[in-house]
């Protein structure tokens, strides 16, 4: 991974000495930890298989990486009966987000939406809005029209420009992506962006930018609003970054309630395994030491800050997944 969205700008690399020690920082502070409040957020990682190989993907989905298998209909179905019987966050719907690779590879991802929205929750879908979501443009309208705005779609676009957006997902992938965004729009699904932050200019520069874009192709999103346009901060786990301890909460300005394993999980399945595992959030798919057992109500635990994501993304960075409910 390159140290800023492709950017050859030298960058310490990682301690070795950092997050060692699940429970104190590298210099002898207590680690800190966020407690689990309630499932507000439910992640399915419906594997990492994706049509694009990115330059920068924090979990390395490829044409080939299928070291997350699909996770099928009846294995999601078993995960939602048991979110039933949990008591839920102190937000108000739960929302159901499915995250891969690309989840229009996964062949259960309709049978998956439509059970989710019909047990009355709201359905985060993350996409590159390309091919694999083209095929399923009539399931996706019928959805719309039965459940309307508890489905949201956020299509990944990581800069307003052709030029950095192609730096990051390969040529030819900015006009395919901008004609699966404006699909969405024209139809008036609940439609959301992801973008990045890491390209050295601020964030008003960046929201006013993707507002000239949106406005130019009619695109119906508000690129002012932060839940509409979501900004990701930078992610390199092999670059140096502040251990979170105990003591730090204070000078952060960060409650551990807000950060994103306060009220999420995610269901994995490893390639060859048995059964699904669940694990802390979106950005730790791969250790072993995040997992968190087979069970949602055995993941209910507290989560010790001890990777390079949890500090650069979620504390330090304010970065969370999860979108508002519809």
């Amino acid at each position: 991974m390159s140290s800023s969205c492709g950017a050859a700008v030298p960058r310490p690399s990682l301690d070795p000495a950092k997050f060692r020690d699940p429970d104190v920082t590298a210099n002898g502070a207590r680690r800190a930890s966020v407690r689990f409040r309630g499932f507000e957020t439910l992640w399915f990682n419906t594997g990492t298989l994706c049509n694009l190989a990115c330059r920068n993907c924090y979990i390395e989905s490829s044409p080939s990486n299928d070291s997350l298998a699909y996770l099928t209909a009846s294995e999601v179905a078993g995960y939602l009966d048991e979110l039933a019987t949990l008591p839920p966050g102190p937000g108000t719907a739960r929302q159901i987000g499915f995250t891969g690779g690309e989840p229009f590879m996964n062949p259960d991802i309709v049978a998956m939406l439509e059970d989710a929205l019909g047990r009355g929750h709201s359905a985060l879908v993350l996409t590159n809005a390309m091919r694999p979501m083209e095929r399923y443009k009539a399931a996706l309208q019928r959805l719309r029209t039965q459940h309307g705005h508890r489905l949201a779609i956020r299509v990944s676009l990581d800069h307003y420009t052709p030029a950095l957006h192609e730096l990051e997902r390969g040529p030819g992938t900015w006009p395919r992506t901008l004609a699966g965004l404006s699909w969405l729009s024209d139809e008036g699904f609940h439609l959301t962006v992801a973008g990045r932050s890491c390209w050295g200019e601020g964030a008003a520069q960046a929201r006013d930018g993707y507002a000239r874009l949106f406005a130019a192709e009619r695109i119906r999103v508000n690129a002012h609003d932060q839940d509409a346009l979501v900004l990701f901060p930078e992610m390199d786990a092999s670059l140096d970054v502040l251990e979170i301890s105990e003591q730090c909460w204070d000078k952060v300005d960060v409650h551990p309630d807000d950060v994103m394993c306060a009220g999420s999980r995610m269901v994995i399945k490893r390639k060859g395994a048995a059964h699904p595992v669940v694990v802390p959030c979106t950005l730790l798919p791969y250790g072993d030491a995040f997992e968190m057992g087979r069970t949602l109500s055995g993941s209910m635990q507290a989560v010790k800050l001890n990777h390079p994501h949890c500090a650069r993304f979620c504390v330090l960075g304010g970065g969370s997944c999860s979108g508002r409910a519809g």
